[in-house]
C-alpha cells in the first residue's frame, strides 16, 4: 500500500508524522511548515483508511505499521522519527516495536500503549447517517451533523472529511472499515517487546488519556522513555499549545 503524503523541507533527518482517528495528513499543516521542517525533512502520511491513502477491508496496528515501513522503503529512508498522535501513536508504538532499526527517534502524542474503551461511537455512528452526495452544499452537511455533534469545532474537524468531486461530497475516510474494525483501533498495544531507542511522550495537561498509572506499562515497551506534560492542552495537544508543543518537539529532534 502506497500511502498518500506531503512533504515539507529538503534538509535534516527524516520526520514521519502519523495523524488520529478520523484525521488527515493536513492537520499537521501549519506546524510542518513554520516549525518543524526547520530542523527535519517531514513526511506527514495520510494512514490507511484515511484522507487520500487507499481503503482496505483490514485495519490493526501491525498493517499499518507495515504501512510505516513500506513507506520508508519506498523512499530510500533507512532510519526515521516517527511522531504520531492518538491513534497514530499507537501505530507509531507498534511500528518501533516491530522494526526498531528503522526508528530513530520515537515521539508518542497523548497516547499510551493500553487497551481504551469505546468512545467514538457515537460520533461515527452519526457520520454514517449522513449520505454527502445527497447534499448540495458543505453547509447543509453541518446543519444535519449538528443534530447529533453539538460541538462546532469537532465538526469541523469532521468535515475536513469531505471531498467533493465537481459533481457531489463524499466520505473520504473509510467509515465501513473503521467501524467495523474499531475495537482493534482501542486495542493494546503488546508488551512482549521494547523499544530502547530515545522515546518522548508528551500528553495535555486536561487530557486524560495518559495518566500516571500507565507509565510503568510505558516504561516495560520503551524503557528510555520520558515523558512532558503540555498545560491547558487537551487530547488535541499541538492544537491547543501549538507552540509550546512545538518547543518540546523541536528540542527533542535537536538533542544528540
Amino acid at each position: 500500500m502506497e500511502l498518500f503524503y506531503n512533504k515539507y523541507g529538503q534538509d535534516g533527518p527524516p520526520l514521519v508524522i502519523l495523524h488520529g482517528l478520523l484525521g488527515a495528513n493536513g492537520n499537521w499543516h501549519t506546524l510542518s511548515r513554520t516549525r518543524f521542517q526547520d530542523v527535519a525533512t517531514v513526511y506527514a502520511v495520510d494512514q490507511r483508511n484515511h484522507g487520500r491513502s487507499p481503503h482496505t477491508d483490514r485495519m490493526d496496528y501491525p498493517s499499518m505499521a507495515a504501512d510505516v515501513k513500506r513507506f520508508a522503503e519506498n523512499h530510500d529512508l533507512s532510519s526515521v522519527t516517527l511522531l504520531g498522535h492518538s491513534m497514530g501513536g499507537k501505530t507509531a508504538m507498534e511500528a518501533a516495536l516491530s522494526y526498531p532499526d528503522l526508528v530513530d527517534r520515537l515521539i508518542v502524542v497523548d497516547m499510551a500503549p493500553k487497551a481504551y474503551p469505546p468512545h467514538h461511537e457515537d460520533l461515527l455512528a452519526a457520520l454514517a447517517r449522513i449520505d454527502p452526495s445527497e447534499y448540495e452544499d458543505r453547509e447543509q452537511i453541518d446543519d444535519t451533523l449538528a443534530d447529533d455533534v453539538p460541538s462546532w469545532a469537532i465538526r469541523q474537524f469532521l468535515l475536513k472529511n469531505l471531498k467533493y468531486d465537481g459533481e457531489e461530497y463524499e466520505w473520504t475516510m473509510n467509515l465501513e472499515a473503521i467501524r467495523t474494525h474499531y475495537d482493534k483501533i482501542n486495542a493494546e498495544i503488546p508488551s512482549d517487546r521494547s523499544y530502547h531507542g530515545p522515546t518522548l511522550f508528551i500528553r495535555g495537561e486536561e487530557s486524560g488519556y495518559v495518566s500516571d498509572s500507565d507509565w510503568p506499562g510505558i516504561r516495560d515497551r520503551f524503557p528510555t522513555a520520558d515523558l512532558a506534560t503540555v498545560d491547558g492542552a487537551g487530547h488535541w495537544v499541538h492544537a491547543d499549545a501549538p507552540t509550546p508543543f512545538a518547543d518540546i518537539v523541536v528540542d527533542f529532534l535537536s538533542e544528540g
